[in-house]
């Protein structure tokens, strides 16, 4: 673990996350306090040029969507933190939110002095209710020191729909609606939150702002990959040594999650897969374990960095089984909304399920692919659009497996 790299969990461990004056003696909100000072296009300049792009999935820059934001004609505009942790396996933003919530806090204010926004809402994973009371006490204590300048911060708790950590999906649930994306454009930055001028960034991605602006975009881009620069946090989860967390730069390769940070695979078996970004990752395999956990380098073999999630199967694990359970995830998670998503997951699992069960023929197979690559293109969201990815890597990388259980 030498070759951790902690910025988003710098204070981990360091603190206590009760007590704003612990998180201010670490330097907390003096950040906020130089960016109130600069211009606003300057700030959100520095922030694009640190080249951080979103730690939710999608990788887009973040400096470059605050201008727009920014930019947008408005009486009103709404800074939102999609908290809405719903990947089985993730739970980086749960421990950021735990341990440092001000870090959080301080990343929305700067993005709302930034764009002009006085109102922000953290959107919290409907499961994590013990966490409400830990920022509700951040944001008391940031409003009573007064830190803040003028930016209020409100917490609005989910209801344990995976659905709603698509951004507009949960612009709908916070007005009150059913969570249910929305057809763009018009994208959030523009009209987002009743239809205001919206930015929704992941907790990670907000928790990087305060270093960023304390350290310099220069020193942020310099760190990793430069295309997708800084650190990222992973969790690991599975079959491997080391069921844990840690943040480390993004030119480290998915072997050094693995076996290096996760210490490999228990007793004698040998690795078989790993999934990276929660359910709907890609599966690797080993041949592709040298590829740098960064957005663009995993996009360029098939797979998604996404949440961070790493999910890891030895020899013994039944691959064929371990997909079929996921497309029943996605069929039950899946909104309805959108004709691909409702009717494609649901024939998705059924296929899943023939083929697991013996039942299944080399034309499922062939339907499956061509299933996944429609609903690759033709869902309205990030649900859909992800949701064949472990059916499809499974059947490119470990095609013996499904052949294996064909009639």
């Amino acid at each position: 673990m030498a070759e951790e790299m902690r910025i988003v969990l710098r204070n981990y461990g360091k603190i206590d996350p009760l007590k704003i004056e612990d998180y201010m003696a670490q330097g907390g909100y003096k950040s906020l306090e130089k960016a109130s000072r600069m211009d606003r296009e300057a700030l959100i300049e520095e922030v694009k040029k640190s080249n951080l792009r979103g730690r939710g999935g999608a990788g887009f820059n973040c400096g470059q969507k605050w201008s727009f934001a920014y930019r947008a004609p408005a009486d009103e505009k709404y800074v939102v933190c999609n908290a809405d942790e719903g990947e089985p396996g993730t739970y980086k933003d749960r421990l950021i939110m735990e341990n440092d919530p001000h870090t959080l806090i301080e990343g929305m204010a700067i993005c709302g002095y930034a764009i002009g926004a006085k109102q922000g809402f953290i959107y919290l994973r409907g499961e994590y209710p013990q966490l409400i009371d830990i920022l509700n006490n951040a944001i008391s204590q940031a409003k009573a020191k007064g830190v803040l300048q003028g930016f209020d911060v409100e917490v609005r708790s989910g209801a344990g729909a995976y659905v709603c950590g698509e951004e507009t999906a949960l612009i709908e649930s916070i007005e009150g609606k059913r969570g249910e994306p929305r057809f763009k454009p018009p994208y959030p930055p523009s009209e987002g939150l009743w239809m205001k001028p919206t930015i929704v960034n992941n907790v990670e991605t907000f928790a990087n702002i305060p270093v960023i602006l304390e350290k310099g975009a220069e020193w942020y881009a310099g760190i990793g990959v430069p295309s997708y620069p800084g650190t990222k946090v992973f969790t690991l989860t599975g079959d491997v040594n080391n069921k844990t967390f840690f943040e480390v730069p993004t030119n480290t390769t998915i072997r050094e999650i693995v076996f290096q940070f996760g210490g490999g695979i228990p007793g004698d078996k040998k690795f078989k897969a790993v999934q990276i970004g929660g359910t709907s990752g890609a599966f690797i395999p080993d041949s592709l374990l040298d590829t740098p956990a960064a957005f663009d380098n995993m996009s360029a073999i098939g797979a998604t960095l996404g949440s961070g999630a790493v999910f890891v199967l030895d020899e013994s694990r039944d691959i064929v089984d371990v997909t079929t359970r996921i497309a029943k995830f996605f069929e039950h998670e899946s909104c309805g909304k959108c004709a691909p998503c409702r009717e494609g997951t649901a024939r998705m699992h059924e296929l899943m399920e023939s083929v697991n069960s013996g039942n299944g023929s080399l034309s499922d197979i062939a339907l499956m692919q061509k299933l996944g690559d429609v609903m690759s293109i033709a869902c309205l969201c990030g649900l859909g659009q992800a949701a064949p990815a472990p059916v499809l890597t499974t059947i490119k990388h470990f095609a013996a497996d499904y052949n294996a259980k064909l009639m």
